[in-house]
């Protein structure tokens, strides 16, 4: 993972609605970036929820949240649609930003070991450094606990 007061690493991706957000975007502001492995799962959707619900608290604190996986924009778009999810997704098809931030890695399910998506999270703050890392992110309640912890 990313370390606490490092710069965070720069990133160029292709969000939900087409667009191209870039890290410096978001120059001044504090960002959420949580990463998750797979678009409209029972787990992810429990997050992606919980950010939705939470965003106005997140608005307030001028944060914005930012999510990303390794899933493609179309289907990115049928996340969003069908859960009215209010923030971007990030398309991260070579997962090389989840790698950058240290969230791709080895993990097991059924006894089978594969790399994928790490589910964490990472808060920038307004100066481009690193201010909290969260690994093996538990999603429900996840939003909740950082908009505590802001």
């Amino acid at each position: 993972m990313v370390k606490v007061g490092a710069k965070a690493p720069a990133f160029e991706l292709e969000s939900d609605s087409g667009d191209t957000i870039r890290l410096d975007d978001y120059e001044g502001r504090r960002i959420v970036l949580y990463f998750y492995p797979k678009d409209d799962t029972s787990g992810c959707t429990k997050e992606a929820c919980g950010f939705r619900d939470c965003l106005p608290q997140f608005e307030k604190r001028d944060t914005v949240v930012l999510g990303v996986s390794p899933d493609g924009v179309a289907s990115h778009r049928r996340f969003r649609d069908k859960h009215g999810l209010n923030f971007p997704l990030l398309a991260d098809s070579d997962h090389s930003v989840a790698e950058a931030y240290g969230a791709w890695g080895k993990k097991k399910m059924y006894g089978r070991e594969y790399e994928g998506v790490l589910r964490s999270t990472v808060i920038i703050g307004p100066d481009g450094r690193v201010e909290r890392v969260y690994s093996k992110v538990k999603p429900g309640g996840h939003a909740e606990q950082i908009l505590q912890e802001l």
